[in-house]
């Protein structure tokens, strides 16, 4: 590639797309070449790396009116190993998911084999489950940049050295101690997410834990796996609503919502279910922040736009000043363990990117020249300062059945 960039022809001819397709592309707004040379319009090297981008988009499914959403939502200022790293995971899955159809054609075509070629319509109708849960790539794609951008602030500015995931671990790890490592300890982690919590500690989990990984969603129960790679066989996996847990009674030792309880609308029957699955020595843990939690990131925000929005009010259902009352029915004198930390950042680029990446208005109000302005004012705070500290206030409840009872 030139100083200039490259023309329309000859991205054509490098990538192998169609003339046509590029300039569709650009009548759509999708993507428009970004430099000029008299009259003809180059397409820089920014302009190839959202080309190779959008072609992955394209190839796991999503419509151009999605495309045109995640690209959009994209920040420009993300480095591209980053953005491939993302490309990859997203493309892993869609391969799982297919693994799954071209799994469950076969076991139909088995039982079709074994009946003389009469159908089973539980397996038939089993394979069009699977076939239809396809999920929403475009959606997924997002999450998984939200997600990035948030441990990325995390590990990169963080005062405390040990991370949360490794610290709560370690409470976990030390209350499990007091289970005789003989006999196989059976944890649930309910609402588990992608499991970092896991993934973070994978080589460091005792072989004589029996973990099952519980989420309301399919869909994160494949991110899950995905995360823990060849140690997902060490896990057990099983989609389940807090509310209504098809575990029997007592049958974990540890039971663990990690910043999850929040997200629940309906609290006492989650807690009824945890209680009862809960073994009559079990140990159980509630993570959760306070609404001090990350404030002046919100206030920062507001002070340049009062509009803005930036931290989910969710977590007023269940945080670290109200978690013992709303537990106490149910886990009586459940005890509040902090974790101390907090953020000194030096740099407006993961900040923002944290900033737009949570589900409130700040993502979508911060574009084009809103963004260049607030990227401004940020760089400027920072001068003026040398940094910007945010506080984190986060914790977990710890309930012991045998210690109450």
């Amino acid at each position: 590639m030139n100083q200039k960039g490259l023309t329309t022809g000859q991205i054509a001819k490098r990538t192998g797309m169609t003339i046509r397709a590029l300039r569709y592309y650009d009548r759509i707004g999708l993507l428009k070449p970004s430099q000029y040379e008299g009259k003809t319009r180059l397409y820089s090297k920014g302009d190839v790396a959202k080309l190779q981008k959008l072609s992955v988009l394209k190839f796991i499914g999503l419509s151009l009116e999605e495309m045109g959403t995640v690209m959009e939502s994209d920040d420009e200022n993300a480095d591209l190993r980053s953005s491939l790293l993302l490309q990859k995971q997203l493309i892993l899955q869609k391969m799982r998911h297919m693994e799954g159809v071209v799994q469950a054609i076969e076991a139909s075509m088995g039982y079709m084999e074994q009946q003389d070629n009469e159908p089973d319509w539980e397996e038939l109708t089993g394979m069009i489950q699977t076939v239809q849960t396809e999920r929403d790539w475009g959606e997924q794609y997002q999450n998984a940049v939200r997600l990035q951008a948030r441990m990325h602030l995390y590990d990169r500015f963080s005062t405390n050295q040990i991370g949360w995931h490794e610290w709560f671990f370690e409470q976990v790890q030390q209350a499990a101690s007091l289970h005789p490592p003989a006999v196989p300890l059976k944890l649930l982690d309910i609402g588990c997410g992608d499991a970092s919590l896991w993934a973070r500690n994978k080589g460091r989990i005792p072989p004589h834990w029996e973990i099952t990984l519980a989420d309301a969603s399919a869909g994160m129960l494949e991110d899950a796996r995905s995360s823990l790679g060849e140690s997902a066989v060490r896990f057990k996996f099983r989609q389940a609503d807090v509310r209504a847990l098809p575990f029997a009674e007592g049958e974990f030792q540890i039971v663990i919502a990690n910043h999850m309880l929040y997200h629940v609308e309906e609290l006492t029957p989650a807690f009824k279910e945890i209680s009862r699955v809960l073994s009559e020595k079990g140990i159980f843990f509630a993570s959760t922040m306070s609404s001090r939690h990350l404030l002046e990131m919100e206030e920062l925000a507001r002070e340049f736009d009062p509009g803005l929005r930036v931290l989910d009010d969710t977590i007023e259902r269940f945080n670290l000043y109200n978690g013992a009352e709303l537990l106490n029915p149910w886990f009586p004198g459940a005890e509040l363990v902090r974790y101390k930390d907090s953020l000194v950042v030096t740099e407006a680029g993961p900040l923002i990117r944290y900033m737009t990446s949570t589900p409130m208005n700040a993502g979508k109000r911060l574009t084009g020249q809103a963004m260049e302005q607030f990227t401004a004012f940020v760089e400027r705070k920072m001068l003026e300062k040398g940094s910007i500290v945010i506080s984190k206030d986060m914790g977990y409840f710890s309930f012991s059945k045998a210690l109450k009872r």
